[in-house]
Formats: C-alpha cells, structure tokens, sequence
C-alpha cells in the first residue's frame, strides 16, 4: 500500500460516508506548485493541501455531519400512526386518517425508518461525536489487550481435532455411498460441507496462518475443490459486508428483494453499492414479501444454488481479476471449481448414482440438509437493526447494534463452528474463531463500561426473532397498501 499512501490521518478520525467501493465523488480542487514541506501545509507528490482547503473541507464535513445527526435525531411525532419498529406491530388506526396532511410513499418509508432510529436511540449510547469518541478510544483500548495477551494467536491442534472430524464425517459419506445407501450417503456429503466451510470462513478471514498465499490456498481448496462456491466472491462481498453490516443500500448480505426485505427502506427501488445495480421494487416484491416469513426456511433450504450462480457470475466478471501478487487466485479457483463439477458432477451424481430418481433425490438432500450453514449465517443479522444512525456512530457500537451472538453449551461449539460468535467475530475478524469464545467475557466488559447493549440470545429465540422481523416487515409492508388504497379511493391522504 506503500505506492498509493497520499497522506497521514491526522486523528480524530471522522467517518467517511459509505459507499466503501463505488458510487458518486465531488472534485476536489487543488493548487498543483512544487513547494517545500512546512508546518502550515503538506505537499501530495505535486498537490499542495493548504490549511484553507482543508478548513474549507471541514466546514462542509461539520455541515454533512449535522444534517445527518438532525435526520438520526428526528422524533417521530405520533407512535401510534408510525411503524413501529420494536415488539409491537406497526398499527395505524382509522380515526387518524385524514386529509388534513399529504404522505407520500417515500414519507410512510421514512417514518418506519424514523421509528427505529428512536427506538436505537433509546437503546443504545448516543451517536454524538464525543459519545462515540470515548467508545472508540475503549474499543482500541480492548484491541490493544486482545493482542497483547495472544488471542489472535492460533492453536493449531484445533485444527488437527477439525481435520478429525471433517475426515470421519468425509469417510461415513464414502462408507454409506459404497453400500449404496444413496441417500444417507447425501446426508452425511451435507454435514461435510457443512462443517468444512467454517475452516474455509477461517482462511477468507486470514485467521489461520495470517498470511494471504496459504491461507487464499486453503480456501481455494475448500471453498471452490471441495464445495463448488469461490472463496473470491466470498471474500468480496463478506469484507463489505462487516465494513457496512445491515446497510440497506451497501450491505450485499441483506439485498434480497423480492424473496426477502428486511428494511422498510426496501419498499422502494434501491441502488446496491456493492453489485452496481438497483433492486426495483416490483409486482414479485408486492407478491412475494407478505410470505417471506413463510418462505424463510424453504428458500434457505435451496440457497446453496443461488451461492454456485454467485460465484460463477463473480469469477467471469472483471471484479475477479485482482492485479499483481493476487493475478494467480482467478484461475486458481476456475480450476479448482472446474474439479469440483467433475468429481461431483460427473463421477459421482452421474457415473455412480444409478438412475434420475436417485440422482436428483441426492442431490436435493445434499444440498438440502445443509441449509443449518444458511441459517446460521443469516441468524445474527436478519433480526437486528437496520437504519443509519449517523456517520459519527463508531465501528464498535455499529457492529454490535447490528449483530446478535448466539448462545450455546461449550460442547456444541462445533456444530455452529464460530458463528455462534458474531459480534465478537464482526469486532476482531481476524482473531482465529477458536478464541472467540475466550474473548466474550471481555466483549461483555467492554459493553458494560460502554453502555452499548450486547444482544446475545438462544438458537431457538434467535430464530424466532429473524421471523419476527420478517412478519413485522410483511405487516408494515401489508399497512402501507391499505393506506395507499384508502388514500385512493376516499381522497383522504394523510396520516397524523
């Protein structure tokens, strides 16, 4: 990175405004001279940023950042015609329906979006910039700890107890295949997957050697030989989805539409930053949306498909041509996915399973009972928050606010295979998933200290929560039409 630093931060550091990639940037103008360094101005190769460019640039900052505190901090002014965001349904009774004010779409969206930010600020510290100052300096306070005392250090025994388990599971699917138990061979190729793509999460995160060749090649291996879906497009999409977690319009793991909106946002066209596309709200949306709680387990059942369809859009696209000491990993993970199709595929969905029936029975239950791994992805952040509480809110209190951990005995941490831990995860992503668990009694301090609520909750309450938020946006979505309609058919267009 060396060849492309322009500068030195001068901290504090203040937040830049997402998109992280992409999106839309104003000029900047600059004097270009060929001065010497002085203490009044630093010299950019041939740019000069004097101490005018940059109060001028400031001033613009402080301005952004009190229009978007203003919009954070926005009341909403009646709750009972509001959608309400938190445990209640969003209501809205018929003696407010009048004409004495004009909503449009865009203003019922705003007020479901207006609801929540209220209830986060009643939960959480406040998104002021010295509030969250005092947070930030604690969180590097804890990083500084975590490192000091070897958490992002890993054990490599843990490894050899997975490679233990990963092998007899592997060997059970072989054992079961050869006796031509079919099905029960499909089970056991699931539960392989299942639990080798965590070793896979590991290497995409750099945790196990912390060094980008073998740990890009362990997850080659695993992600792209062994289970067809590339660690590139993994990479690409999962690095910004912990830098803008739960962003309706940059965050690719919650862009879902029309299977899935779990934003009020959602409810009308939104441009991703991330794919450079713009999900239309559409008639499939108005179709779809009012069932997803419904649809939830069945599509996560089949998700697998659509991770294959990613991955291979990724590789063929031009974001998977990385430059330079990286150029090695696209045709390394084409060749590897390549074998995967022709061991699974072609050897063993074609040439060993004996008729169509079997074939597509296995291949159904072995991407079928792997839908655990897609529950478990979606659980800790489907459920939790979703609105922008300022460019001012620090990384540690956004992540917390928007991931959930999940509760679970110390004997079933295999099973979830660190996920369980996804707050501790999105706070160090790089420390090795082994030491997660190790690290939530200093989380659950640091929460403390903060006043920044630790949401942690069982398997089962958590998945009821996700289904609680999908059936209250389905609820707020079905309470938008019946405004809209009654709006159109009595000429009364308002609502207090």
């Amino acid at each position: 990175m060396t060849a492309y630093r322009i500068g030195r931060i001068d901290y504090p550091w203040r937040n830049f405004k997402p998109p992280i990639r992409g999106g839309s940037f104003r000029a900047f103008d600059v004097e270009l001279v060929k001065v010497p360094i002085s203490k009044e101005e630093e010299v950019l190769g041939d740019i000069k940023v004097t101490v005018e460019h940059v109060e001028e640039v400031d001033e613009k900052a402080e301005l952004r950042k009190e229009q978007s505190v203003n919009t954070c901090r926005r009341r909403v002014s009646d709750p009972e015609s509001s959608f309400a965001m938190g445990s209640e349904l969003l209501r809205v009774p018929s003696s407010t329906l009048s004409n004495t004010s004009v909503k449009s779409r865009d203003d019922h969206i705003q007020d479901a979006m207006d609801a929540e930010v209220e209830e986060c600020l009643a939960k959480y510290p406040s998104p002021d910039a010295d509030t969250q100052s005092g947070i930030t300096a604690k969180y590097y306070a804890l990083h500084q700890k975590i490192k000091t005392e070897g958490y992002y250090r890993c054990n490599y025994m843990n490894y050899v107890r997975e490679l233990a388990r990963y092998s007899t599971i592997f060997g059970l699917f072989l054992f079961t295949l050869n006796k031509e138990w079919y099905f029960t061979s499909a089970v056991f190729l699931a539960c392989f997957w299942q639990q080798i793509m965590f070793t896979a999460h590991d290497a995409g995160h750099r945790g196990i050697t912390g060094k980008f060749i073998p740990d890009t090649m362990i997850g080659i291996f695993i992600a792209d030989f062994c289970c067809g879906l590339s660690i590139g497009w993994w990479k690409s999409s999962h690095n910004v989805h912990h830098l803008v977690t739960n962003s309706p319009e940059h965050d690719p793991d919650i862009q879902n539409t029309p299977l899935f909106a779990t934003c009020p946002s959602q409810f009308s066209d939104v441009k991703s930053t991330y794919y450079n596309f713009t999900f239309v709200w559409d008639k499939a949306c108005t179709v779809l949306i009012p069932y997803q709680k419904y649809a939830y387990y069945p599509v996560m059942a089949i998700a697998r498909f659509n991770l294959y369809i990613l991955s291979w859009c990724h590789l063929l696209s031009p974001r998977s041509r990385p430059l330079g000491a990286a150029a090695w990993t696209r045709p390394a993970e084409i060749a590897a996915m390549c074998c995967y199709w022709t061991l699974f595929g072609y050897f063993l969905v074609w040439r060993t399973l004996p008729d169509w029936y079997t074939r597509i029975g296995f291949v159904l239950i072995s991407h079928m009972s792997g839908m655990l791994l897609h529950v478990q992805i979606t659980l800790s952040h489907w459920g939790m928050p979703t609105c922008d509480m300022g460019d001012d809110e620090s990384f540690a209190q956004k992540q917390l606010r928007t991931t959930m951990d999940v509760l679970c005995p110390i004997w079933l941490d295999w099973l979830h295979g660190g996920l369980q831990f996804q707050a501790i995860h999105h706070l160090f992503p790089r420390v090795p998933r082994h030491n997660l668990r190790n690290l939530q009694p200093l989380v659950k301090q640091f929460c403390e200290d903060t006043g920044i609520k630790y949401s942690i909750k069982g398997f089962v309450s958590g998945n009821s929560q996700v289904l609680g938020r999908l059936q209250d946006i389905s609820h707020q979505l079905s309470m938008l039409g019946q405004c809209q309609d009654h709006m159109a058919t009595t000429g009364d267009s308002g609502l207090h």
